[in-house]
């Protein structure tokens, strides 16, 4: 990657914090402007007062204390506009990209998303974006102001005395340097600290959604190791970034002192020997080098949390540029002839086959079973056909169509996917099923219907709140809710991936029930449970053995050929 490109793909991001915020920036320099006009004025007042004290100063104590009032008065408004807008500015920045870097997010294609670490967006949307917030948006109002008052003070000093300012820039050169130096350095700091987040994230993720794994194995203490050892990193991380930026307010501080006490000194020795420099010059150069100090002191710290905040957001801009190109023909929502799987081949890893020489026949309204051990490949080929990958050998038709010349949005049209581990937001039943989508009545009372939600509606109400990934509600619940939305979708072609593998037998037979009930759709299922009941009501049954098909028909033919899945039947009967 050449230095140009991630600019260009962090000027977007940086584009959304002040898109439609100029008008509150605009204020919020203004106040600058104000603040640095009435410090300027200040210091110009300790001039003249210092004069008039020694009977230099051509103003009347009374035009300068008129003239201090207005000083004052500036300084009142700049407040006012800072307190109206400051906070209107960051606060609409920080939404802006939040909401810029999510929306984003939901661009990315399921093939392009599946293969990633998700901590590095959480990680991203929170860690990140408080400390982009804090290091460069919520420093760029005071970094302004503190150009302003710096720009002002040296015109003054050049007005005074250009021989002594020239001294002062002389100075200047060794906080500039500190600040070059140390710039790097905290940029590297910040980078690391966000990236031991990010992994801190991931296992503490882990360690919450495995919970019931981790207390029925007894792997409490491996997982506190883990958990310490991130946590550690973390630290570490911390305390080499605070050393960092210590070296960099410390640095900054000293060279600042140098350039104070060598420009008074020289000051004063003008001031003594007779070179047109008066008393009151000497006290506001003094003055005036506390706002020439300012930016020396304040740009390192903030060029550094500036760079630090690229960092972190050419990081994130790096990883939602990874996505696979929506390309492909759209095709029509619904299945006529049905799906053909021709010879397929498939590896997620070079050399590893998970599936070989894969033939399947799937007419449209029928419902096929795909049954197997773990690992025979059952739901790699849903994955499949959902278009989690395109990397596959042979063919994948839906009505002729191969599925590498299909759009996958339009694909996600015409398909819909129950799968074992059903997503439930913490919102009510009604939007859980809807999707927060806006559906008429009629239709969300016949999926209610169809999924065999009406008990559940009767006896909590559809605004019942489900909780954290429906907590408040069983297995069966949220399976129904599962086939619910996708009942309303109304896709033809339903997918079912072991949405009973974690139900007892009971509620694993009405939720499959439920599904084969449904006419009119063509219903492709992956399940472990192999209930003769079920199983007899299928059009047709895949038998997968280490990645191929070894056996194929209704119930009746493969039980009667008393091959591998008379064995697998056998087994599970006598479990």
């Amino acid at each position: 990657m050449n230095k140009k490109e991630p600019q260009a793909l962090r000027r977007p991001f940086i584009k959304e914090l002040f898109r439609n915020n100029r008008f509150n920036l605009a204020m919020t320099v203004l106040a600058a402007l104000l603040g640095a006009a009435a410090q300027l004025v200040i210091s110009w007042l300790i001039k003249e007062v210092a004069d008039l004290i020694s009977g230099d100063s051509l103003y009347s104590f009374g035009t300068l204390l008129l003239i201090a009032g207005g000083g004052f008065a500036l300084f009142a408004l700049a407040w006012m506009l800072d307190r109206v807008f400051l906070s209107e500015f960051r606060a609409k920045a920080m939404k802006q990209y939040r909401e810029y870097v999510f929306d984003r997010l939901m661009e990315k294609g399921i093939q392009a998303f599946s293969g990633e670490n998700t901590s590095l967006y959480i990680s991203a949307l929170s860690n990140d974006v408080n400390t982009i917030e804090q290091d460069f948006v919520g420093k760029l109002q005071s970094t302004i102001q503190v150009g302003i008052t710096f720009v002002g003070a040296l015109g003054m000093m050049l007005w005074y005395s250009p021989l002594l300012t020239l001294i002062a820039i002389g100075f200047s050169l060794i906080p500039i340097l500190v600040s070059v130096v140390l710039g790097d350095k905290a940029a590297k700091a910040e980078k690391n600290l966000s990236d031991q987040k990010e992994s801190y994230t991931g296992i503490l993720k882990d360690a919450l959604a495995g919970f019931p794994v981790i207390k029925s194995f007894k792997a409490e203490q491996s997982i506190t190791r883990l958990h310490g050892r991130s946590s550690e990193s973390v630290a570490d991380a911390s305390r080499k970034r605070t050393r960092v930026n210590v070296m960099v307010g410390y640095s900054s501080g000293i060279a600042g002192a140098v350039l104070q006490f060598g420009v008074f000194f020289v000051a004063a020795a003008l001031a003594l020997s007779g070179k047109g420099i008066t008393a009151g010059t000497a006290i506001v150069f003094v003055q005036l080098l506390n706002y020439v100090l300012g930016p020396i002191q304040t740009f390192p710290v903030f060029f550094a949390g500036m760079k630090a905040s690229f960092s972190l957001i050419d990081k994130l801009a790096e990883a939602l540029r990874k996505n696979v190109p929506d390309e492909g023909e759209t095709v029509a929502p619904d299945l006529t002839s049905g799906i053909s799987i021709r010879d397929l081949s498939f590896a997620y890893e070079e050399g590893k086959s998970v599936l070989n020489d894969i033939d399947m026949e799937m007419k449209a309204g029928g419902c096929y079973a795909l049954v197997g051990g773990s690992g025979s490949g059952k739901s790699t080929i849903l994955n499949l056909l959902m278009a989690s990958s395109r990397d596959y050998r042979g063919e994948i038709l839906y009505d002729g169509k191969e599925l590498k010349t299909v759009s996958a949005s339009s694909l996600y049209e015409l398909v819909s996917i129950i799968q074992q581990n059903v997503f439930v937001f913490n919102s009510t039943i009604r939007n859980n099923i809807t999707m927060f989508s806006d559906f008429p009545e009629e239709e969300i009372e016949r999926a209610i219907r169809l999924s065999g939600l009406s008990g559940l509606i009767r006896e909590k109400g559809e605004d019942y709140l489900c909780g954290e990934n429906g907590s408040g509600l069983s297995g069966g619940e949220r399976q129904r809710i599962s086939i619910a939305r996708a009942l309303l979708r109304k896709t033809p072609v339903l997918f079912v991936d072991e949405a009973t593998a974690s139900l007892d037998a009971e509620t694993s037979f009405e939720v499959l029930d439920a599904i084969l009930k449904l006419d009119g759709y063509t219903r492709i299922i992956v399940t472990h449970d192999l209930d003769e009941s079920i199983l007899r009501r299928c059009t047709g049954l895949f038998a997968l053995k280490n990645g191929v098909v070894s056996e194929q028909g209704s119930f009746s033919e493969l039980m009667e050929q008393k091959g591998y899945f008379y064995s697998l039947y056998t087994v599970a009967q006598g479990a």
